[in-house]
């Protein structure tokens, strides 16, 4: 399988929004804009790995059982499998940055849920 993403795909979520800028077969290059204060779920992915590479403002980010703080400029990587999670540590900016998603399936599919602030765990 290959990705379902196409350049220009938008979707809004309770925390923020995403933009696809790029995809390709085993590729998919979105902007990711997290609103002050909101958390993505704690989740994985069985097919893709990610990088994140912070453009503006703070984040705190689970990866695995080690919380991180990075701020624009700095970047960390997600690999397959691995739990993972976002939080804009910002009471007043936005959190921005870009997700690189690699791997042999790319869709919302491969979303497994742990904790959702929003109902969405399964």
């Amino acid at each position: 399988m290959s990705t379902n993403y196409k350049k220009g795909d938008f979707d809004t979520r309770p925390w923020g929004t995403w933009e696809v800028l790029d995809a390709g077969e085993h590729f998919c290059v979105k902007r990711i804009t997290v609103n002050p204060q909101a958390i993505l779920s704690l989740q994985l992915h069985h097919f893709r790995a990610e990088h994140w590479i912070i453009a503006e403002g703070e984040a705190m980010i689970v990866l695995g059982e080690d919380m991180l703080y990075r701020k624009a400029d700095d970047s960390v990587y997600i690999p397959v499998k691995t739990k993972h999670r976002i939080k804009n540590t910002s009471s007043d900016q936005k959190l921005v940055f870009i997700e690189i998603q690699t791997g042999e399936t790319l869709d919302e599919s491969d979303i497994v849920r742990f904790e959702d602030n929003y109902g969405r765990s399964k």
